[in-house]
C-alpha cells in the first residue's frame, strides 16, 4: 500500500477507528475522563501511524494504526493521572476490609458487612464504589521501588513487571479461582462484561438495575479479585 494512499484516505476511513477505540477505553474509565480528550490523543496517534507506516513490512495499516492510537490514548491517561489518590486510597481500604472479613467469615462479605467494617454508611460505601469506576486489577503503582516510584518496564531488578505478572500461569490459575468464588451476581456481571462484551446499560437490563449500579457492582467485583490476589500484585 503506497504511503500516499494511506495519507489520502486516513481522515475518511480511519478517523472512525479513533472514535471506536476511544469509546471502548472510556467505558472502563471514570466519568471524569472525557472521551473527546481520548479522541484528540488518538488522532495524534493516527497521524504518527501514517508517518511511520511501512507497507513493505507486511502489516495491515489498520492493525498498525490501532496499536499507535491506543498507545497514544494510554499515554494521555498516564499524564493526567485519571484516578485521584483519594479514590485509590478508598479502594485499597475496601480491599483490606474484604480480606479481613473473608478470613473471619469464611465467605465473601456482603456490601452491608463491608460498610459496617469500614464504619461508614452503606450509601457512602456505594459512593466509593461509584467513584472507583474503572478500577483495574493491576496498576503500575502495584510494582514500586523503595522510594515509592513505579518500576520502569525496562528495568531488571529481579521483580516482575505488571505484564509479566498477568502472564504468569500461577497468577492466571489464582485469578480463575478468585472469579469462581465471586458472589453469583458479580460473577454473572463479569461474564457479561468481559466474555459477552455487553455494555453497562445492557447488563443493567439483564440484572434489573441501573447503569450506575452496574458500575458499583463491577468496582466491587474487581476489588474482591484484587483482595484475593495480593500475593501476586503486591
Amino acid at each position: 500500500m503506497p504511503l500516499h494512499y494511506v495519507e489520502n484516505r486516513s481522515a475518511v476511513e480511519f478517523a472512525p477507528l479513533v472514535k471506536k477505540i476511544a469509546y471502548q477505553l472510556a467505558a472502563k474509565l471514570p466519568a471524569s475522563v472525557q472521551v473527546e480528550d481520548l479522541m484528540q490523543a488518538g488522532m495524534i496517534g493516527l497521524l504518527d501511524a501514517i508517518g511511520h507506516f511501512d507497507a513493505n513490512q507486511g502489516a495491515q495499516f489498520e492493525t498498525y494504526a490501532s496499536q499507535r492510537i491506543r498507545g497514544a490514548m494510554l499515554d494521555e491517561l498516564r499524564e493526567i493521572d485519571w484516578v485521584p489518590r483519594s479514590v485509590r486510597k478508598n479502594a485499597r481500604g475496601i480491599e483490606r476490609a474484604m480480606t479481613a472479613l473473608q478470613q473471619n467469615l469464611g465467605r465473601a462479605p456482603t456490601e452491608q458487612e463491608i460498610a459496617e467494617h469500614m464504619q461508614v454508611p452503606l450509601a457512602e460505601y456505594q459512593d466509593m464504589l461509584a467513584d472507583a469506576r474503572g478500577h483495574q486489577l493491576v496498576y503500575y503503582e502495584d510494582f514500586h521501588n523503595d522510594d515509592g516510584d513505579p518500576i520502569e518496564l525496562n528495568l531488571s531488578d529481579g521483580r516482575p513487571n505488571p505484564f509479566e505478572t498477568i502472564q504468569d500461569e500461577g497468577m492466571r490459575r489464582a485469578l480463575i479461582e478468585a472469579i469462581d468464588e465471586l458472589p453469583e451476581r458479580e460473577k454473572l456481571m463479569m461474564a457479561m462484561y468481559y466474555q459477552e462484551d455487553l455494555n453497562l446499560k445492557e447488563i443493567g437490563a439483564v440484572l434489573g438495575v441501573s447503569e450506575s449500579r452496574v458500575c458499583q457492582i463491577h468496582s466491587q467485583a474487581v476489588m474482591r479479585l484484587r483482595s484475593k490476589l495480593r500475593d501476586w500484585i503486591g
